[in-house]
């Protein structure tokens, strides 16, 4: 198992094309945001993991997403998933992180024990108006 993508997310749309093909339309890609009230704030991005299962794999893992604000851990989501040999999933993972400050989160993603991957996420000061 692999993990093939991780991102912060406004949208997700699967779509059929030709044939037995999908087509996973995401929108909204985003890596920060500018505070949508004052501090302190609960925030809940999405984040989508996509995940290839090679052709001879077990089709069986389990997604483990941990936050981290610099050495703390903030939050972890944990999914089993089932997919078939030879094809891809995804997984929406959303976790409510209270900010009390303006700053980076990092979303830590792996695939039963492998080496994670980070995906940061930063919320800014809000947009003076």
């Amino acid at each position: 198992m692999e993990i093939i993508a991780a991102l912060f997310i406004d949208e997700i749309d699967l779509r059929q094309v030709a044939g037995p093909a999908t087509r996973i339309d995401l929108s909204g890609v985003q890596f920060s945001a500018a505070a949508p009230a004052p501090l302190p704030f609960t925030w809940a991005p999405h984040l989508v993991v996509i995940i290839r299962c090679p052709e001879h794999g077990s089709g069986q893992g389990v997604l483990e997403v941990t936050y981290h604000r610099g050495d703390e851990q903030i939050a972890r989501n944990v999914q089993p998933f089932d997919v078939e040999p030879g094809k891809f999933t995804y997984r929406l993972v959303r976790a409510e992180m209270d900010f009390v400050e303006y700053g980076t989160v990092e979303a830590r993603c792996r695939i039963n024990h492998d080496p994670p991957i980070t995906v940061p996420y930063t919320i800014l000061p809000p947009e003076a108006d």
